[in-house]
């Protein structure tokens, strides 16, 4: 059986930390950012986890 290719669009949106978890951005912090407020726009910017449900899906796009 050949090699699982990585899905690229995946790749350039999660990546694998130290422990083998899978780190994502936020969404919503790429337009209409006058009407959301500093605090929400300052929790947008930090990296989050894929939550358990998706996690399986993650790792297959990853091929990892």
């Amino acid at each position: 059986m050949p090699k699982m290719k990585t899905n690229r669009g995946a790749a350039k949106r999660m990546r694998k930390t130290g422990s083998g978890k899978i780190r994502r951005m936020r969404a919503y912090k790429s337009h209409i950012l006058t009407k959301k407020d500093r605090k929400r726009k300052r929790r947008l910017r930090t990296a989050t986890l894929v939550s358990k449900a998706d996690e399986k899906r993650a790792r297959r796009l990853l091929a990892s």
